[in-house]
């Protein structure tokens, strides 16, 4: 106690009944706690009832920083204003204050650290990042989360809603989860004005009808066998990937990605796992042609890696841009390696009698009609090792190819030859 007073001479205290505080006058309090620590009380009393308050630890708060903030409590309740119900209200509002200040961009930041763990490639983290730096910053990205209404929202995206229209539709989505993010958070509230239905779809034409979509440039599938006698004049990686990518009808970077797990050869068959599909719901089995094992067999004959086409980096597989200058150098810069599998859905419906669901499948995409519906109980796998082995005999040939009649067996579960 000896210190205590010396450090708090001005401290004309007197000794209470409760042990360990003492009065300076003005229902301003020393206490002392039993295991040692030391700060300032202010006690009152209102509406009958005695309540303490806490000013703050002592040396933090001074003597005279104390009985400044025991005088200002003192009017307040002489006004009928219980300080620390004033203090709760004061806090709660600066909390508000600062949400209202937290900007869309902060938001922006916050959403995608929370949710790309979950996103399944790079690609789809960088043009999250970029398209709303490029559109949506520059229009309200450092205004508060909570000021941004429809025109600002209708302004970022109209902007590019007629040159750009899959962009801008894919901009507002993202903008509009952003914006239910913050809601849910505390930052705003109200309606989202970036939602579609009921709202902005009453000011912007369907996206559909800006203008047509752009499809991947496609070889015709007439030309298909003189391409691929040509490919297999190549023996390096990336014509051997092209070579895959061709005769399975996968998307580009399923088979970029393929590893020596997925490959079953005495199956003949390759399992891509959910986690790598489009849509990352389910897997996708895909039947091997004998054309597709024999790229395999050679690329598994001086395997350097777990991946099926490993890249120059190691542990990376072959990328996008080696099957794209491997066309320029072949003198196909008009086409696209993803162009390929319109070439192979042409083919199937020009050329044979396959149903529209079996090459769908083929090309791992949903069939959602109701008659297609009845054929999902499986996923056709033995009508599609039929499908892509005519297909890669087709691709072998380069003529016009076999068509396959398919005749429909009423009250049956499919199609036969």
């Amino acid at each position: 106690m000896a210190k205590t007073s010396e450090r708090i001479s001005a401290l004309k205290i007197a000794r209470l009944t409760d042990p360990g505080l003492y009065s300076d006058g003005g229902n301003l309090y020393f206490r002392i706690a039993p295991g040692g620590a030391r700060g300032w009380i202010f006690r009152f009393a209102i509406n009958g009832r005695t309540r303490d308050m806490g000013l703050g630890a002592f040396p933090e708060i001074s003597l005279a920083a104390a009985r400044k903030l025991a005088g200002k409590f003192r009017e307040s309740v002489k006004g009928g204003i219980d300080p620390i119900e004033q203090r709760r209200a004061d806090r709660a509002a600066q909390r508000v204050a600062a949400a209202k200040s937290v900007t869309f961009d902060e938001c922006a930041r916050a959403y995608i650290d929370d949710h790309e763990a979950g996103w399944r490639n790079a690609k789809h983290r960088a043009q999250w990042k970029s398209s709303l730096k490029r559109y949506a910053s520059p229009v309200f990205g450092e205004l508060p989360v909570s000021e941004i209404d429809d025109g600002l929202v209708l302004r970022a995206v109209k902007a590019i809603w007629y040159t750009k229209p899959e962009t801008a539709s894919r901009l507002r989505s993202r903008i509009e989860l952003v914006l239910d993010w913050a809601r849910v958070h505390g930052y705003r509230r109200g309606e989202n004005p970036a939602r579609w239905k009921g709202h902005l779809n009453l000011l912007l034409p369907p996206r559909s009808k800006v203008r047509r979509v752009e499809h991947y440039a496609a070889l015709p599938y007439s030309e298909i066998g003189a391409f691929m006698a040509a490919l297999r004049q190549r023996s390096d990686g990336a014509a051997l990937a092209l070579q895959f990518v061709i005769l399975t009808a996968a998307r580009t970077g399923e088979a970029l990605g393929a590893t020596w797990y997925e490959i079953d050869f005495k199956a003949k068959t390759w399992t891509i796992p959910a986690e790598r599909m489009k849509k990352g719901d389910r897997q996708h089995r895909v039947p091997l042609s004998p054309a597709a094992l024999a790229v395999l067999e050679r690329l598994h004959a001086s395997r350097i890696n777990d991946l099926v086409f490993a890249g120059a980096k190691a542990g990376r597989p072959l990328s996008d841009m080696a099957l794209l200058m491997l066309l320029r150098r072949m003198g196909r810069d008009d086409v696209t390696t993803h162009g390929f599998r319109s070439t192979f859905r042409d083919w199937a419906a020009e050329r044979t009698s396959y149903p529209n669901h079996v090459v769908e499948m083929a090309l791992a995409h949903a069939v959602s009609s109701a008659v297609e519906a009845a054929y999902r109980r499986g996923d056709l796998f033995e009508q599609r090792r039929r499908l892509m082995e005519a297909w890669a005999d087709y691709c072998s040939s380069g003529e016009t190819g076999a068509v396959v009649p398919l005749r429909y067996r009423p009250r049956s579960t499919g199609f036969r030859q």
